[in-house]
């Protein structure tokens, strides 16, 4: 996956987190249902984050950034702060 298709991922996850808050605000969702969505989009935008730094700092130590594998999701939860 390129740098441009991880933005546009990204994006568009921002995008669903705002529909979201949008919809629970118009009460269409329930709280638990945006709850539960939420953590869900937000688990991805984190690990589309994380390869997205991951693949940059390759590129700037000369390594190509498509060797570079997305880690799991349970993975980039639980990384120690």
């Amino acid at each position: 996956m390129d740098e441009k298709t991880l933005i546009h991922q990204i994006s568009t996850l921002v995008d669903d987190e705002h529909k979201l808050r949008t919809q629970l605000q118009q009460g269409k969702i329930t709280e638990q249902e945006e709850h539960d969505r939420l953590r869900a989009v937000e688990a991805q935008l984190d690990q589309l984050w994380d390869l997205l730094r991951r693949r940059r700092a390759a590129r700037l130590q000369g390594v190509s950034p498509d060797e570079v594998e997305a880690h799991s999701l349970d993975e980039v939860e639980h990384y120690l702060q």
